[in-house]
């Protein structure tokens, strides 16, 4: 268990907090950027406990500003768009993609009051169809080029889940606790007689967790064997990549899941699905991938439906509470990642508060082309996802044949 002092410090993310302080050190994933469009050409949003306004000016450049003007704090997302900012519906000040105040019309020509005032703005950039917003101290790292982001040799789409009522802290736990899908995912499909029991019910005989400390990335690789009668399946494993997101192989799919916090008690969940075409060949990218929003994961009369993964997985996030009570839990033998990641985010928490880079950050152009991960024994994320697929591919074959005959 944790103190209490511990759980105030990982879980709170408002600027200024300790854990806020570290997360503002990243780039988070804030919405896909079809949701900006001539019809829709603004949007309202928190990221990490700030109100802010998100908008793309007549010369192209993204912007992403505080909401509450500087002037009377008026609501900057109800101002009107022009090609070098917006004007607050208020008073009419003008504001550019980098704050600036560009005008206060109603101000006396004389004054450079507007020199003086800056309103709060934030870098965006698009990558593979999504918007990620970096909120803290210059100079920023370099946004990650991830490789199911710029990958060719397969097919993208962007899942956007509903908002989850809790903590990001409860959604990255639950990533280094691969023991919970026995029950919260073989036996919820097992009672209900659905497709997906079998497989994840299988014994497992051994739960292992790697620290990982790469120049590119850093995180927990976490790796399960299984025990089927006497013969041992081992996992190549995936990683959970510090400090918010999880990368892990979901059907045919890869999936790199980006858990932002809008502030302590909601978190935005995106999902951006890589399916690899089998021969290794490229495929034709559309301009962005596709977005799909999931449906709502609970029942009209407000429970959880328990029927996917992604609402068996709200529903242990969300009845922990909105800020889960550490001082009160019983830690086992299978949450030894979730002790790992605690230890690697107390760390880099205090890294952050004196002064220092925290794990993870990439500021070499020639490192950024692709970041593939790296996994247990050396072998190489292509090479993980062939043998993965190859293997899928297989027990798929298998199955169509046994139901065939």
């Amino acid at each position: 268990m944790l103190t209490k002092q511990d759980n105030e410090t990982m879980t709170r993310v408002c600027s200024g907090t300790p854990a806020g302080n570290l997360l503002r050190r990243y780039w988070h994933a804030i919405c896909p950027a079809a949701e900006i469009s001539s019809e829709k050409p603004k949007k309202r949003l928190k990221v990490l406990g700030e109100e802010l306004v998100l908008f793309r000016d007549g010369r192209g450049r993204w912007a992403l500003l505080g909401d509450h003007c500087p002037h009377r704090a008026a609501s900057l997302y109800y101002g009107t768009l022009e090609p070098d900012g917006i004007r607050c519906a208020y008073h009419g000040w003008k504001f550019d993609a980098d704050g600036k105040c560009l005008e206060q019309p109603l101000e006396p020509k004389e004054t450079c009051f507007k020199d003086e005032v800056k309103q709060t703005s934030y870098r965006v950039e698009e990558l593979a169809g999504i918007l990620f917003a970096y909120m803290g101290p210059e100079p920023a790292p370099l946004l990650p080029r991830w490789d199911l982001l710029v990958r060719e040799d397969g097919a993208k789409k962007i899942v956007v889940l509903p908002v989850h009522k809790c903590n990001w802290l409860q959604t990255m736990e639950n990533s280094v606790d691969p023991a919970h899908t026995v029950y919260l995912h073989a036996h919820q499909f097992k009672i209900r007689g659905m497709k997906g029991g079998e497989y994840y019910g299988r014994k497992i005989e051994k739960l292992e967790f790697e620290e990982v400390r790469g120049p590119l990335w850093a995180g927990v690789l976490k790796k399960r064997t299984f025990a089927d009668g006497n013969q041992l399946d081992e996992e190549t494993g995936h990683p959970l990549v510090f400090p918010n997101m999880l990368y892990a192989p979901q059907g045919p799919d890869l999936v790199i899941h980006f858990r932002t916090p809008i502030d302590d008690e909601n978190t935005y969940v995106i999902w951006m699905t890589f399916r690899p075409s089998k021969d290794g060949a490229r495929v034709a990218q559309p301009a962005r991938p596709p977005v799909e929003y999931l449906r709502p994961l609970k029942t009209p009369d407000g429970e959880y439906e328990m029927t996917s993964f992604a609402s068996q997985d709200m529903m242990a996030w969300e009845t922990q509470g909105p800020i889960f009570d550490r001082t009160k839990e019983n830690l086992g033998y299978t949450d030894r990642g979730i002790s790992l990641y605690r230890r690697m985010l107390k760390e880099q928490i205090r890294v952050v508060a004196d002064g220092g880079e925290p794990l993870g950050l990439i500021r070499d152009p020639e490192k950024n082309d692709i970041v593939r991960f790296e996994v247990s024994r050396g072998q190489s994320r292509d090479e993980f996802t062939q043998t993965w697929f190859a293997s899928y591919s297989d027990q798929t074959a298998e199955k169509e044949q046994h139901q065939a005959e």
